[in-house]
């Protein structure tokens, strides 16, 4: 039975969920680092919220982790890299708290345009400042929109409700998705001179830190208010500042800044300024929904291998996964027998999907097939998590074709590895639900994967079967198949022989050694 920590308060409907699906879940909240890495050992996966660090060294001490579950949007309590690099899935929930944020969001920008915080502060100190709190409407202005993701989108079904105008910039959002939110797309700079309100639905990364810089800032309507409830890092506080004191900016509502706990920020004390302290996702139903979510990923993954909302691992729904369990079988298989091939530096791996396999989520697929060749190299420790970055850290070149139609298999996955010394190709099946080897080095064979094979390339002559057979017997070493391919009667062939002891380096030297033999390895699976 898998076992998950949950280091932060989740919901008991969420531990039901576990415990239910067959998942050993333990509740310790409130651990220090020392005590977290004293038991992270014993875990599979490890379910938090913002309170628990994930950070390096948690995870290098989280021998068993498979899965990393965060009940929210954020991951910066998580170290992503260390977690990729070692094989660790990160999921997050980014729909639980979806409405919940955008209706803060909503909420700010009432707050702001009616002065609610200072008007209350006044009122409730005996004051009765009616004329000094004069607010605007929201009916007819203009939304600034930045980021039109799955928040964004739901603030602007709200703003629309509102009757406001909503123009949007988002690198990402097509012109028919505008069409469709009813919004306007447009660039940022016009977003900044056309705005009376601007809000901000995008994650923090290098190319939107301080999106509102100084300079962007400076280009904004006079009298503009902005409402960030995103993260913070993505305004330029300080100069944020300065234009609220001078009167350029009208208001400003945060829910999210630089340094959290905000116990001091430039921005506290401002004239019409708002600051919550991060309360975006905090409804009883946000909290809910998130730590339901992350209980269902969590048990999906560790017991059925589907993977949802994961920030480093292609996703795989429950409904594919059973269909793509036997070939990413083969995909992992057929990439680790090109691996044990590979003498020489990977500079390119080429993957071909032929016939049903090609209409298939082939991220998974190709993942595992990477995998597969970097492990006889690299160690157990390349996983389909952390093969794609080890990859591409190592500078191999990596490319997917498709090909509906395949001529003899119903599917078939054919992987290519180029070294400096040249090409090898290796294709795969899978047959009655079994994967299997059916062609190497462009020779046609049939063969079930073993834990243990001989893979012998020899020239096609009379007598080398039985030579070969009768090492085999003099050493010990009982075959369990025994499957040839060649190119014609004399020419190269190969033999693909499962074998139920591991061969001694003196037995494979002796193989080596026949006649006719060109090349012959022991390859375990």
């Amino acid at each position: 039975m898998p076992r998950v920590l949950i280091a932060d308060k989740l919901s008991p409907a969420a531990i039901e969920i576990f415990q239910q699906r067959g998942v050993d879940a333990d509740v310790k909240t409130g651990l220090s680092k020392d005590e977290l890495l004293k038991i992270i050992g014993d875990y599979d996966g490890l379910a938090v919220r913002s309170a628990t660090k994930a950070d390096k060294d948690v995870i290098a001490a989280a021998k068993k982790m498979k899965v990393i579950g965060r009940a929210g949007i954020g991951v910066d309590n998580v170290d992503i890299p260390a977690a990729t690099a070692a094989g660790v899935v990160v999921m997050n929930t980014p729909f639980g708290n979806s409405i919940t944020t955008a209706e803060h969001a909503i909420a700010m920008m009432f707050a702001l345009a009616r002065q609610l915080p200072a008007a209350d502060v006044s009122t409730q100190a005996g004051k009765w400042e009616k004329n000094r709190f004069m607010g605007v409407e929201v009916y007819a202005k203009t939304l600034g929109l930045i980021g039109a993701g799955n928040i964004g989108s739901i603030v602007a079904d709200r703003a629309l409700g509102l009757k406001m105008k909503v123009v949007a910039y988002d690198p990402f959002l097509s012109p028919e998705r505008a069409v469709e939110l009813g919004v306007e797309k447009v660039e940022l700079d016009e977003l900044l001179a056309r705005a009376d309100f601007i809000t901000l639905h995008t994650p923090l990364t290098d190319k939107t830190r301080n999106i509102l810089s100084a300079e962007n800032l400076a280009k904004t309507k006079k009298g503009v208010k902005i409402i960030n409830c995103a993260r913070g890092g993505l305004v330029d506080e300080a100069a944020l500042r300065k234009l609220l004191d001078e009167g350029h900016i009208g208001g400003a509502a945060f829910d999210v800044f630089v340094e959290e706990p905000a116990k001091a920020n430039v921005l506290f004390g401002a004239e019409n300024f708002i600051a919550t302290p991060h309360l975006g996702a905090s409804t009883n139903e946000a909290q809910e929904n998130v730590a339901l979510q992350v209980a269902e990923q969590m048990s999906d993954y560790l017991l059925t291998g589907a993977v949802t909302n994961a920030l480093n691992s292609p996703s795989v729904t429950a409904e594919e996964a059973p269909r793509l369990a036997p070939f990413i079988a083969l995909a992992g298989k057929l990439g680790v027998f090109a691996g044990q091939m590979v003498d020489y530096g990977v500079a390119a791996i080429d993957i071909a999907y032929e016939g049903e396999v090609s209409k298939l989520n082939a991220k998974p697929l190709t993942a595992a097939a990477l995998a597969g060749v970097l492990r006889p190299m690299l160690g157990d420790a390349v996983n389909m998590v952390s093969a794609p970055a080890v990859a591409k850290e190592r500078g191999i070149t990596l490319s997917e074709s498709h090909q509906e139609d395949s001529p003899i298999y119903e599917s078939l996955i054919r992987i290519t590895v180029t070294t400096e010394k040249g090409k090898r190709s290796f294709a795969g099946s899978v047959l009655a639900g079994t994967p299997r080897v059916v062609e190497v080095k462009g020779m046609d064979l049939d063969a079930p994967f073993g834990p243990t094979m001989l893979y012998v390339n020899n020239e096609d002559k009379p007598g080398f079967i039985g030579a070969l057979g009768v090492m085999l017997a003099e050493a010990g070493v009982n075959i369990a198949t025994f499957n040839l391919g060649r190119v014609s009667a004399g020419d190269d062939a190969i033999a693909l022989v499962g074998v139920d002891q591991i061969p001694s380096e003196a037995l494979m030297a002796n193989i080596q050694a026949l006649p006719h033999v060109k090349e012959a390895r022991t390859l375990r699976f």
